[in-house]
C-alpha cells in the first residue's frame, strides 16, 4: 500500500496537492480498483504508482487549469476516470457516469458508497440512449471513440466545455472532423509525450 507522503510524490509532476481527507479518498479509491482490477479487467495498468500517475494525476490535472462545477457528463466511465477521480478535488459536481458494462457500473458504485460521493448517479445505457435536452456544463469522455462525440455535443449546454484525453495522433485526426466543436490549446500531460487533454466548446 502507498503512503500519502508516496501519493503526494507521485502527483507533484502534475502540480497537483490534496488535502488529507482527499488523499484518504484516493487511498481507499486505489484500493478498491487494485483489489477488483484482479477479477473484472477494470485497468491494463495494475502497479499502484502508476495507477497514481496515469489514472489519477491526468485526470486531477485538469483541475489545475479549469474550475468545474454543476452537472458533468462522463461517457464510457470504466474505472471512474477522469469524473471520478475529480469529485475528489470538486466534492459540489453533480456526475452522471455512463458505463455500459454491468460489473464495472458495480465497482463504481462501490467506490462512490465508499468514500462517501454524494450527487453521482451511474447509469447504464450509452450516450445514444440518453434522454434528449439533458444538458450538461461539462463532458468527459476518455479511452472513447470520436465517433461518440457527435452525439456527445447534443448534451452539451451553450457555454459548456467538452474535455478528451487522447492521444496527440488521435487529437489531429478529431479536430478535421465537423463535430460541431471549437478546439482549444490541448493541455499537455506531464510525463507523456503523446498523451494531452483536449478542451472544446460549442460552435458559435
Amino acid at each position: 500500500m502507498l503512503s500519502e507522503v508516496q501519493i503526494h510524490g507521485l502527483l507533484q509532476p502534475f502540480g497537483i496537492t490534496l488535502s488529507q481527507p482527499q488523499i484518504g479518498n484516493l487511498i481507499v479509491y486505489l484500493n478498491l480498483l487494485l483489489r477488483w482490477n484482479e477479477k473484472i479487467n477494470l485497468t491494463a495498468i495494475r502497479r499502484p504508482e502508476e495507477c497514481v500517475t496515469r489514472h489519477f494525476g491526468e485526470s486531477l490535472l485538469l483541475a489545475r487549469h479549469e474550475q468545474l462545477a454543476g452537472r458533468l457528463l462522463d461517457i464510457g466511465s470504466g474505472a471512474g476516470f477522469p469524473a471520478l477521480a475529480l469529485k475528489l478535488v470538486f466534492p459540489e459536481l453533480e456526475i452522471t457516469l455512463l458505463e455500459p458494462v454491468a460489473k464495472k457500473r458495480a465497482f463504481l458504485k462501490e467506490v462512490v458508497r465508499a468514500c462517501a460521493f454524494s450527487g453521482v448517479e451511474v447509469r447504464g445505457e450509452r450516450i445514444q440512449g440518453l434522454k434528449k435536452g439533458t444538458l450538461y456544463d461539462t463532458i468527459t469522455m476518455r479511452a472513447v471513440g470520436s465517433s461518440l462525440i457527435k452525439e456527445a455535443v447534443s448534451y452539451l449546454k451553450p457555454s459548456g466545455k467538452f474535455y478528451l484525453w487522447l492521444s496527440q495522433t488521435q487529437a489531429q485526426e478529431l479536430v478535421k472532423l465537423d463535430s460541431g466543436m471549437k478546439w482549444d490549446v490541448p493541455i499537455e500531460i506531464p510525463e507523456s509525450r503523446e498523451r494531452i487533454i483536449l478542451p472544446g466548446s460549442l460552435k458559435g
